[in-house]
């Protein structure tokens, strides 16, 4: 290069490359999601503000905020997907956001997803079908009025019971139910796979009347950011009791719950004995429940199916020591 020719002005740098519509439609979609998980936090908070987090406003309009908010600001290729995956992402920041612990979102999971995939099918159907669209409208309003107000589809007072024919006598089923059990692990899978609380360990005996128990469950633990474990429990007395050679009655009332506060109002449980044949009994175990969560189509049969099983791990429980006594 000649040391004495005179050199031109720098050269512009390159421009950047115009964005493609992919990239767009990323940017959009990540804004969308972005809007709808702080929607969603903040409906959460006045909701639960206003005392409505266990009704279907909370349960089914939460996936509803998430689900439109990013289809009608982003406008994703796949409502569907879309909606899916941002209920996936709001779910797993609920825990140490809004304080919640592993049950509730378990069991709410379903719920979740299912309202975010029916409302990403209706607005996918929304131009070639309208009409179908708008009358999906009043259903909506429908499951998010449950719980306002006390309105409910469903009745919420409501019974789990199961019956077990136990090797052993009435007299040693009675022995059993006096003395304190001895608690193991839950072997339906539903009860397995759902983290409910177990009973660790019981105080209290006999089946007079004015009798009480007192059973310590596995601590509370939250998702939320160092939130510290809280201790979990349950007491009981016994406010009617027949008992005899053929069989028995017992019922005992709730006095006392930190266990199932959250999840339901437990009254009663109701146990009744009854011979049926040589060196057998027939027990059956009933829990009495108000459903303090919404909505009723949802929860009313996942309450219903887990009291069921609660029942019957109760009966096995203390027939395992009337079946040892009777061996």
């Amino acid at each position: 290069m000649d040391p004495y020719e005179v050199q031109g002005p720098p050269s512009d740098p390159e421009p950047s490359p115009p964005l493609t519509s992919r990239s767009r439609r990323a940017r959009l979609l990540l804004a969308g999601i972005a809007l709808a998980l702080f929607a969603a936090m903040l409906a959460a908070k006045l909701l639960d503000s206003a005392g409505v987090q266990q009704t279907a406003l909370f349960y089914v309009g939460i996936p509803a905020v998430i689900a439109l908010t990013v289809i009608l600001t982003a406008r994703p290729r796949s409502a569907v997907g879309t909606a899916l995956a941002t209920t996936t992402v709001g779910l797993a920041l609920a825990g140490p956001l809004l304080d919640e612990g592993v049950v509730c979102l378990v069991i709410a999971a379903p719920l979740f997803y299912g309202l975010a995939a029916l409302i990403g099918v209706v607005v996918n159907n929304a131009k070639d079908r309208p009409r179908r669209t708008l009358a999906a409208a009043p259903l909506l309003l429908v499951l998010l009025a449950e719980g306002v107000g006390g309105f409910s589809l469903l009745p919420r007072d409501d019974a789990g019971t199961a019956t077990v024919v136990v090797q052993a006598t009435p007299e040693e089923v009675a022995a059993a139910l006096a003395a304190p059990p001895e608690y193991g692990d839950f072997e339906a899978p539903f009860l397995r796979a759902v983290p409910f609380p177990e009973p660790v360990s019981a105080t209290g005996a006999g089946l007079a009347v004015g009798d009480e128990r007192h059973v310590t469950f596995t601590p509370r633990r939250s998702l939320g950011i160092d939130a510290p474990t809280t201790p979990r429990s349950m007491s009981l007395r016994v406010v009617r009791s027949q008992v005899s050679d053929a069989g028995g009655h017992l019922r005992l009332d709730v006095t006392a719950d930190t266990t199932l506060a959250r999840w339901m109002d437990l009254h009663a449980a109701d146990v009744t004995w009854v011979a049926a044949g040589p060196g057998r009994t027939r027990v059956a175990w009933t829990l009495e429940y108000t459903r303090t969560f919404d909505p009723s189509w949802y929860f009313g049969p996942i309450q219903h199916y887990a009291t069921g099983l609660a029942s019957e791990y109760l009966i096995e429980t203390f027939a395992a020591p009337a079946e040892r006594a009777a061996r």
